[in-house]
């Protein structure tokens, strides 16, 4: 139970602080500021997360994490699921959060929907936004894996590489779909957004569900492969 509860915890965190920015800043690509804060937002979470929850939990918070992870053969089919459904919980927490904020403090969303996920950088493109999230999870999960290995031996140093690497990807795809490889990430505002009246976001999050597991699920089999 302790680590579910981690998990919730830790994808609060991420969408409080990962989504609270980008509502914040806006994802203004005249300036670009918005991109990058939006991005070190995003991956420092990851960082200050990988050393708090970590060794409870291994901190996946995200669910396309664990569902490579479950590939690779690190945790059971149970795990995976109480996994889920934490990360899950803890988005909708986490989006509650920033709903309470904003609405009680009277606070701009530059986002429009709680810092959801849209194929508006890809022009409605389903295909294309699918194509960002597969490749972007791909890049992501295979990173996981890599710096994860018993093989790897970079000691304290992963929860860094980790969030340096999601901030990476985070700097390409904001401007494409906003970045989700993560389900839970955009399951929480979404149907936060949905209950607030914008049902934008939750027509196309099929996209940033199954977009993500794709590219994790192609990242575990190449990995394993290559590790052989």
């Amino acid at each position: 139970m302790k680590k579910f509860i981690a998990e919730f915890i830790g994808t609060a965190v991420l969408v409080t602080l990962g989504c609270g920015t980008a509502m914040l800043v806006g994802c203004d690509a005249a300036s670009g500021s918005g991109y990058l804060l939006t991005a070190l937002a995003f991956g420092l979470v990851i960082v200050g997360m990988a050393y708090c929850v970590g060794n409870i939990s291994g901190c996946h918070i995200n669910p396309a994490v664990s569902l490579g992870v479950l590939m690779s053969g690190q945790i059971t089919a149970k795990d995976f699921a109480g996994y889920v459904i934490s990360q899950c919980l803890g988005a909708l927490a986490g989006a509650g959060i920033l709903a309470a904020i904003f609405g009680l403090g009277g606070v701009t969303d530059m986002t429009g929907g709680f810092g959801s996920n849209g194929l508006a950088g890809v022009n409605g493109s389903v295909v294309a936004g699918l194509l960002v999230e597969v490749v972007l999870t791909f890049i992501f999960v295979m990173t996981i894996l890599g710096v994860t290995s018993k093989k790897a031996g970079h000691g304290s140093f992963g929860g860094l590489i980790i969030g340096l690497t999601l901030t990476l990807v985070h700097i390409l795809g904001i401007g494409l779909t906003g970045t989700s490889v993560n389900p839970a990430r955009s399951f929480g505002p979404a149907v936060v957004a949905a209950i607030t009246g914008n049902t934008a976001p939750i027509a196309c999050l099929w996209v940033f569900i199954v977009g993500p597991l794709l590219g994790a699920a192609l990242a575990a089999l190449v990995y394993k492969y290559l590790e052989k």
